[in-house]
């Protein structure tokens, strides 16, 4: 089995319905583990020895946060820049990530529609995110469709269920290792594989 590392960032979570239901489906997953960075670090200092252990002990890495501004909560950058080391995880010596993955695991206000070129966005969430997908590439990682919510306002509880059930089932996959890279071919985010 595939160990995960959920690297959750959200600086409110008491006023966010859809990554407390995402982080309850997943609470009792076997080889899950949650590293909850704003509770772990309200001070943004990060342990890099810490955070550089937890990544060499697990395979598939997921970033799950709201996507503001068009991009992560700003602890997910100090992240990057403090324990993504030269010579660690990139660089001529730097292979300690190499042939893991990542994702993003994202909410977002707007609807599918509105990240589309016609839309008010102009790009596409998969535009948007390239910083993370060439992170990865940096790192000889592979870097996995997001799992992405839309329009998180207007769903209902019923909704918000099912896209737990959803997130459940992505990282159950993941973890036992269900998709292949032919299942990644052709499509835009990671919840198309559990919804077809």
């Amino acid at each position: 089995m595939a160990r995960i590392l959920l690297q959750f960032a959200h600086p409110i979570l008491s006023k966010s319905r859809i990554h407390a239901t995402l982080l309850q489906a997943c609470l009792n997953l076997k080889n899950v583990t949650i590293n909850d960075l704003y509770e772990q670090y309200p001070d943004l200092y990060i342990n890099v020895e810490r955070e550089q252990r937890l990544l060499l002990s697990h395979d598939i890495i997921i970033f799950q946060h709201p996507f503001y501004w068009y991009s992560s909560p700003a602890i997910i950058k100090q992240w990057f820049d403090l324990v993504l080391e030269h010579n660690w995880a990139y660089g001529s010596r730097g292979n300690a990530l190499a042939g893991k993955s990542m994702m993003n695991a994202i909410s977002c206000g707007g609807s599918r529609q509105a990240y589309t070129p016609t839309g008010t966005n102009r790009f596409t969430i998969n535009q948007f995110l390239a910083p993370f997908d060439q992170t990865a590439h940096l790192c000889k990682m592979t870097y996995l469709p997001p799992f992405v919510i839309h329009a998180t306002h207007r769903l209902t509880a019923d909704e918000l269920t099912e896209y737990g059930n959803q997130y459940c089932s992505v990282l159950s996959a993941l973890a036992n290792d269900r998709f292949t890279p032919d299942n990644f071919e052709g499509i835009q985010y990671i919840n198309e594989l559990v919804t077809r």
